[in-house]
């Protein structure tokens, strides 16, 4: 299969992941603040961690293929760190588009996760990808 073609395939499997993941942080996140057990900020932060859990586990087995050289801590530790880069974005996006902008905070998640997920995809290809 030609690189196009291959990195074509590997998006769209990274689109599903991501698309699956999304439903469990944008959900959660909703449930949290409807629910009134956390303020949208919070909840924001929660569902993101909940999902870069199952993002993790998802990515590495059906869309990354992880390096050789690292061991599989390594590999973790690469993710999260990527992943708390995701995190300060994304809650930085949430708060400048609520805070500031007076966006409805469940428009400003899908917009945050717009943003969010061109990183993801960026950063994972080039720090775990073999």
């Amino acid at each position: 299969m030609n690189k196009v073609k291959k990195l074509f395939l590997q998006f769209c499997k990274f689109g599903l992941v991501g698309t699956l993941c999304f439903c469990i942080d944008y959900g959660l996140m909703v449930l949290l603040t409807e629910t009134g057990i956390l303020g949208y900020f919070a909840a924001s932060g929660v569902s993101f961690t909940v999902s870069v859990v199952v993002n993790y586990l998802l990515s590495m087995r059906f869309v990354f293929r992880g390096k050789d050289e690292l061991s599989r801590l390594q590999e973790m530790g690469i993710f999260l760190a990527l992943s708390l880069v995701g995190l300060a974005l994304n809650q930085m996006i949430m708060w400048i588009a609520v805070d500031f902008f007076k966006m409805y905070y469940a428009l400003a998640k899908i917009l945050a996760t717009m943003i969010v997920t061109n990183y993801n995809f960026i950063s994972r290809k080039l720090f775990l990808e073999a």
